[in-house]
């Protein structure tokens, strides 16, 4: 009686009531949703599965961890690998002390297919190479250096004259058991040619993420270049196009059309003409001979984000010294500070950090037995495989040829 009265009253007013839904519809709705929300469940995990053995499976040398740590990276999960990366590093911290098994290494000089040079095996280069000064010896950071700690080798030869040589230092008098080494870089012998990796920074125009077969028939060294775009804080730009936008003040890493290397803080704007390629990658290192004010802070948004940059660990950096000639830098248990005095301790007027942590930091020189490329590493230490660059790669990388 009171519902009949109730709805005359609602009908006099204009109101329409709904009905109202049994307890039964109510339950029979719970599990529609439930199983809506299972199939999401279940396509997000699909998906997930799918997306992680895609990292896994993809081309190139890269360890299973390194693709699993790129993949975090890649999917805003930097702060997971970085956490698990200080696990790692509190395991494992570089030993304390201690002297160099075996000593400085000794060093035999690579030379190209076409070199007329005779293979030989002198560790002692002139002093002048085509108008190009071999640096002084390196003054090691330790006291009591070692027999030939700090002396250049002769490393690659082209047409009878050194091309690049090496030198090997400890990087500090805390890990004496380490050796850097620094390569010195000859560039009217050299040329050089950034590459794309298909990752970082993913495919450029008119370029190949591995050695093409042009450069295997006479390639002599390659070396990793910089970070993930999106940690670099910086952009890169090859054969005109533009993979991410350059970011006035930021290191980088300049190739010439003519194959020249330069290190320079960006000015800003586009490219100019005779310009092959830029790859930015954080602050200046070594600006103008000094040593940037940023490196004692330690500061993660100047240097990168690993285990924390007053930790030691593998690094590299690029760098031009006043003459025009390239020093690229490569060793474990580097803080930001020790790469920084070494690279200018080989005289950089100007450099950059590139990579760093052991899985991405290398540098290779080649052969070419019988017409064969045999890549070799330039340290037993390193842990990326030789023949990362001989099939598609990852990450960018620079390509060094003879003129």
């Amino acid at each position: 009686m009171q519902t009949q009265e109730r709805v005359g009253r609602h009908a006099a007013l204009g109101i329409v009531e709904e009905p109202r839904r049994s307890r039964h519809a109510s339950h029979a709705r719970r599990p529609r949703l439930r199983r809506g929300a299972l199939v999401v469940i279940s396509l997000g995990c699909i998906w997930l599965i799918w997306s992680i053995v895609l990292a896994l499976t993809a081309p190139g040398t890269d360890s299973m961890a390194a693709k699993l740590a790129e993949w975090g990276r890649v999917h805003h999960l930097g702060w997971v690998i970085t956490e698990l990366e200080k696990v790692q590093y509190n395991l494992s911290k570089p030993a304390v002390g201690g002297t160099v098994a075996g000593g400085i290494p000794t060093v035999g000089a690579r030379t190209p297919p076409a070199s007329t040079a005779p293979a030989s095996q002198a560790h002692h280069p002139s002093r002048t190479v085509s108008a190009y000064a071999l640096p002084a010896p390196i003054v090691p950071p330790v006291a009591n250096p070692l027999p030939g700690e700090g002396q250049w080798q002769n490393l690659l030869q082209v047409n009878g004259h050194v091309a690049a040589a090496v030198a090997y230092v400890r990087p500090d008098s805390i890990h004496t058991s380490y050796l850097t080494a620094v390569v010195w870089m000859n560039p009217k012998l050299l040329r050089f040619n950034l590459h794309p990796g298909y990752q970082v920074p993913g495919g450029a125009p008119q370029a190949s993420d591995q050695l093409t077969q042009s450069e295997r028939a006479t390639v002599l060294a390659t070396f990793n270049s910089g970070f993930q775009m999106v940690d670099a804080n910086g952009g890169y730009w090859q054969n005109g196009t533009t993979i991410k936008p350059l970011r006035a003040g930021a290191a980088s890493m300049v190739i010439t059309r003519n194959g020249r290397l330069l290190v320079e803080r960006w000015p800003g704007g586009a490219p100019p003409a005779g310009i092959a390629a830029v790859r930015q990658n954080l602050v200046p290192l070594i600006e103008h001979g000094q040593i940037s004010p940023l490196v004692p802070n330690a500061s993660t948004n100047a240097w990168g984000v690993t285990v924390g940059n007053h930790n030691y660990v593998w690094r590299s950096a690029v760098g031009v010294r006043p003459d025009g000639s390239v020093l690229f830098v490569l060793g474990p248990a580097l803080n930001i500070q020790s790469l920084a005095n070494i690279m200018h301790a080989a005289g950089a007027v100007n450099a950059m950090e590139l990579d760093i942590n052991r899985d991405w930091t290398s540098f290779i020189t080649y052969t070419h037995p019988n017409g064969q490329v045999v890549p070799s590493k330039l340290t037993a230490a390193e842990v990326a495989s030789a023949y990362r660059y001989l099939q598609p790669s990852s990450r960018d990388f620079v390509a060094v040829t003879p003129r």
